[in-house]
């Protein structure tokens, strides 16, 4: 294939494509044609199944542009593509199917056609359904007309079970999106005309008035005018509110950054409204409101993305799913020998054909698809009812196999509110010495207090302030008040009013009023623009003016080394290292403040459209503010717990390294007795390459084992910064894969560089799920939302996960052993040209099967999580020893059973007239239907003595595989399933010993004797003896004997991460030494890589 002829669509992106162009061959289609015509039809379900297979049976292979392509649409895109250019772009349309509707009348509608949709191409057709299809001819041609009735009966339920979930799924999707989708929006036409439209009709370009009260914005856009204070929970999962700005109008003749670059959503977060965010409330100018342009709508726009995550998941590669089908095919290979036996042993029988095909049918449960998810729904309910929500219910089984787990700092370890601990000043170059707060006379009217004061993003909503935690720390610990121009005042200037803060008057020094109007001109501030805090940049700053001065002040503050970079080195103590360094070992969480007075020619107006690193420079450090972030009360027991099961913990924060190192001490993430080694990065600087130089975060403690002693080499972990996981993913991109196995502690990371971890852990196998603390049952975040304000419910949800994939594994495995006992009793049947009767076949796979299989998955989840992971798939050695053997035990017994029933003195071919019991009513009965039944041969003794104990055999294997500890309570705790297995028990016990006429006549079984009635539950208890001892035995023993007989040398591990972890382990340079550096040397041969040198 040229290359040419291959385009990729949204590369680097999630949903990257390839584009192959192919032309309709005319040739191909005949064929095709003729082959569906052949096959019955068969031909053109097995294309529809597989698209792929019908585009190159139909087509050629061609250049896109000889396609003739105009447009295709993909995960509700529209895509089109070019001539002229030769590129693809597309156009967001408007999914009005449920999501952007007005009128009940169309939201029923647009269900009901959805519905019928879903129900005509994915359920219907599905290959399950048209094989069940096959298996209700094929019974109604056997005659089994009851039982043809109860698959169909079965499959509408599982049916409509499937649409009544997709229709409950999607009635909420469209109550989450509706609260936008029908919302009137005012927007700016030509000559300043403003016209009311719905908001289903705006396209990117419009501009929009955003209302003063508040709204829900039903599309993304960007300010252009005014600011906006908007709660973005549904977006981030944090409830804080947070100040959005007008986008920068740079002044003619700027060059900086923003001058003339084009929008990007990541670089102007800070002036974007996202669709589904809760504006609070606007702030604007007289005569020109506050305005926003539309720039995305529809499923580009944030909330659309949530919703296009629920409409089309992620496909979840997990092993358990894809060893299902596996496992499916081995039962109809089992089935297919079957075929060929009943074939050689009913040559000569007239349906020979309908019956070798019934027992494929035999092969695949009707209840099988509703059985495997059962288990998933009953976990997400029990994790709804603990406050846990979930987008993707297919990832609750992934849980099951989580060994490591990601956490935040702030609001997540920690409590979202932090404490001031202190103040350290610096004048002159020096600190003083820390004092307890800056709420003093002697302080009010400095630069530091002045700066804790206005550099905040605070504003009162409904008279009560509000905003980032610690903005509300630092101002509250000022004593200053703030206020803000009411929408009355700001209706009276040309400009927005700017918010002013002040300190009580009490803590003013008493000063002489000359005129009363001096003393109404009190010491106040008024925030003329803002710089909102950006997690990149770490800092804000804002631009204030002291009333009655004619120049502006910058204050600023942020992360202490950002700050001192951007600081006058005069300003900086030469023992700030030492004194920040001090502080964080501590783990108190230190910011730094700056400020800067600004030239005389910056007016207001070129204030609003400066750039921020034009006042971001030459500023003169003013000290720290030293906050404590207390622990949450939950952290350090929920760490333990997950420490205990060998689940690992990683903290990636945006705070300081040794801040963070701190807290995961403090919360037992790093044991006391563990080294921590720090990897300092640096990139290529004039001329030298790119070094790492390693580091302990403290000394060695004297009681325990130096790092250089290889039995100690577990008690190592490894902590870094954003800017060093940059240069090591750039440079060292072989050492990453090592670091991030061990490492701990990601400090100053970036939100882009939180993503990357998470993908360089999934890479390595080690990361699956997300979730998010938040109060919104769905958020853009993660795949689960907690309203849970802690990490408590990390392991709940594992908990969940674990339960529900064990549960997966036992309703797969009972599933495979139905099929596969009712499998031995009709092959055994086969031998004397019998089969089981047709209510038999309704007993067994109604009042048995569904009944056990739905309430055997009710078992909740174990209270504790266990060091032990289940198996993430059925292909392993212990589950499938635990199949075999059941297998085999089923086998004996009912061989045994078959065979031993022909060995009693009173056996012989039944028909009514030689029925052992020699009841004269039974002989008396209507000879022209047992002459009937007769003809299937139903009635015999091998077939009343295989179906007691396959009866059985079915409630011992649920049993058997109904576990319970150490993943889920034990099974006498879920008692509707104890309810349904107790009564199958004595109603079997019941029909076994007890006669009733009615019940064996509808059966079809025949009166045996009761010594063989003895004999036969003498079976059943030594069959359930063997079944309980042998699984026992599997359990404890099977894994260690699989291990010794099928492994006695050492396995190389599958997972990547366990692989190398078996490389380091004997690697005598790892983990580095402390005080070394490890070098990047381009190789001469290859430019691109690079070989390790270390100096000590």
């Amino acid at each position: 294939m040229e290359k040419e002829d291959l385009k990729i669509v949204n590369k680097g992106e999630e949903e990257e494509m390839e584009l192959q162009g192919y032309r309709l061959c005319r040739w191909r289609l005949a064929l095709v044609g003729l082959g569906v015509l052949c096959t019955g039809g068969f031909l053109l379900l097995v294309l529809y199944w597989m698209p792929e297979w019908c585009v190159k049976s139909t087509c050629t292979r061609t250049t896109a542009r000889e396609a003739k392509i105009r447009y295709f649409t993909f995960h509700s895109t529209k895509y089109y593509w070019n001539d002229e250019k030769k590129l693809y772009w597309f156009n967001i349309f408007k999914y009005f199917c449920f999501l952007v509707i007005s009128g009940s009348f169309s939201v029923f509608l647009s269900l009901f056609c959805f519905v019928l949709f879903y129900l005509t191409s994915l359920l219907v057709l599905n290959p399950f359904y048209i094989f069940q299809l096959f298996s209700v001819i094929l019974w109604s041609a056997d005659e089994y007309y009851y039982y043809a009735a109860a698959i169909v009966l079965m499959s509408v339920i599982s049916i409509a079970t499937s649409l009544y979930t997709i229709k409950k799924q999607y009635v909420m999707l469209h109550d989450m999106v509706a609260a936008h989708s029908i919302v009137r929006v005012s927007v700016c036409r030509a000559n300043n005309d403003i016209e009311e439209i719905l908001s289903t009709d705006l396209v990117p370009g419009d501009v929009i008035v955003i209302p003063s009260n508040g709204t829900i914005m039903p599309c993304d856009a960007v300010l252009v005018s005014g600011t906006c204070i908007v709660n973005e929970s549904m977006l981030t999962g944090e409830s804080v509110p947070v100040t959005k700005t007008n986008l920068p109008n740079p002044v003619p003749g700027d060059r900086g950054e923003e001058a003339g670059s084009a929008y990007n959503t990541e670089e102007h977060k800070r002036h974007t409204l996202f669709c589904g965010t809760n504006v609070i409330q606007t702030r604007f100018y007289t005569g020109e409101l506050v305005k926003a342009v539309v720039v995305r709508t529809g499923f580009s726009t944030a909330k659309g993305q949530l919703v296009r995550s629920i409409l089309y998941p992620k496909p979840t590669d997990f092993k358990l799913y894809r060893d299902a089908y596996l496992f499916l095919l081995c039962l109809v290979a089992v089935a297919g020998i079957g075929f060929v036996y009943s074939i050689v042993l009913s040559i000569m029988n007239e349906t020979i054909i309908i019956e070798s095909l019934d027992i494929v049918t035999i092969t695949v449960p009707p209840a099988l698809p509703a059985a495997m998810t059962a288990g998933i729904v009953y976990a997400q309910r029990r994790l709804k009812r603990i406050g846990i929500f979930c987008i993707s219910p297919q990832r609750i089984n992934i849980c099951g196999q989580i060994n490591l787990v990601c956490f935040d700092k702030t609001g997540t370890l920690t409590e979202d509110g932090l404490d001031l601990w202190g103040v350290q000043r610096v004048e002159n170059g020096s600190f003083h010495l820390s004092e307890e707060n800056a709420y003093k006379e002697n302080l009010v009217k400095s630069q530091f207090v002045a700066c804790m004061a206005t550099c905040h993003s605070l504003t009162k909503i409904e008279g009560q302030l509000s905003g980032d935690p610690l903005d509300l720390k630092m101002f509250e610990a000022t004593g200053w008040i703030l206020e803000e121009a009411t929408e009355e005042e700001t209706s009276l200037h040309n400009r927005i009013m700017p918010t002013v803060v002040r300190p009580p008057k009490q803590l003013l020094p008493p000063e002489p009023a000359v005129t009363p109007e001096q003393d109404m001109a009190a010491y106040e501030i008024g925030i003329v623009r803002q710089f909102p805090f950006s997690s990149a940049l770490q800092r804000m700053s804002v631009v204030a003016r002291l009333l009655g001065e004619k120049r502006m002040d910058a204050y600023m503050k942020g992360a202490p080394e950002v700050v001192t970079s951007l600081c006058r080195r005069e300003t900086v103590p030469e023992n700030f290292a030492a004194v920040l360094e001090g502080y964080t070992k501590q783990g108190f969480r230190v910011i730094a403040l700056a400020h800067r007075r600004l030239e005389s020619k910056l007016t207001w107006h070129k204030v609003q459209n400066i750039n921020r690193d034009h006042i971001e420079a030459n500023m003169e450090f003013l000290g720290l503010i030293i906050m404590q972030n207390k622990l949450k009360p939950e952290t350090p027991g929920v760490l333990q717990d997950l420490h205990q099961a060998n689940i690992r913990t990683v903290m990636v924060t945006g705070d300081n390294m040794l801040t963070a190192i701190s807290v995961a001490r403090d919360c037992g993430m790093i044991p006391p007795q563990d080294t921590v080694i720090i990897a300092d990065a640096l990139p290529p600087h004039d001329g030298q390459a790119a070094k790492i130089t390693w580091r302990y975060a403290d000394k060695p403690r004297s009681d325990v084992c130096h790092i250089d002693d290889p039995k100690s080499q577990e008690l190592y972990h490894f902590a870094m910064n954003g800017k060093s996981f940059a240069v090591i993913d750039e440079h060292f991109p072989d050492m990453l894969q090592k670091l991030v196995l061990r490492g701990t502690v990601f400090a100053r990371m970036a939100p882009d560089q939180k993503t990357q971890l998470i993908e360089t852990l999934q890479a390595l196998n080690l990361a699956h799920s997300g979730i998010s603390l938040s109060e919104l049952e769905a958020s853009v975040a993660s795949p689960f939302t907690s309203r849970t304000p802690n990490i408590s419910c990390v392991p709940n949800l594992i908990r969940e996960g674990r339960a529900a994939l064990i549960t997966s594994f036992c309703v797969f495995k009972f599933m495979a052993l139905y099929s596969i006992i009712q499998y031995i009793s009709v092959t055994l049947l086969y031998s004397i040209l019998s089969n089981l009767g047709d209510f038999q076949f309704l007993f067994i796979d109604i009042a048995i099967i569904l009944l056990i299989v739905f309430t055997m998955s009710l078992n909740p989840a174990w209270k504790e999580l266990v060091s032990r992971r289940p198996p993430s798939g059925l292909i392993s050695g212990p589950l499938l020893f635990s199949v075999l053997t059941q297998i085999l035990i089923c086998l004996g017994f009912q061989i045994w059973t078959f065979l031993w029933v022909k060995q009693q003195p009173w056996y012989k071919v039944w028909t009514p007239l030689t029925d052992v019991c020699n009841l004269t009513s039974h002989i008396e009965m209507d000879f022209e239907n047992e002459t009937e039944e007769d003809e299937h041969n139903i009635q015999n003794y091998e077939n009343t003595s295989l179906f007691y104990v396959s009866s059985f055999q079915y409630l011992i294997v649920a049993i058997v595989f109904s576990k319970g500890k150490p993943f889920r309570q034990p099974s006498y705790k879920n008692w509707p399933f104890v309810l349904s297995a107790g009564s199958l028990y004595v109603f079997l016990l019941f029909i076994l010993f007890y006669r009733v006429d009615v019940i064996n006549g509808f059966m079809e079984i025949v009166c045996i004797p009761f010594e063989w009635r003895l004999k036969l539950f003498l079976i059943i208890l030594v069959n359930a003896a063997v079944s309980v001892l042998v699984e026992g035995a599997n359990d404890l023993y099977g894994h260690k004997c699989l291990s010794c007989q099928c492994c006695p040398r050492k396995m190389r591990p599958k997972a990547r991460y366990m692989h190398l972890a078996q490389e380091l382990s004997v690697d005598p340079d790892w983990p580095p030494k402390p005080t070394t550096t490890t070098e990047a040397k381009p190789r001469p041969e290859n430019g691109s890589a690079y070989q390790i040198i270390i100096n000590s």
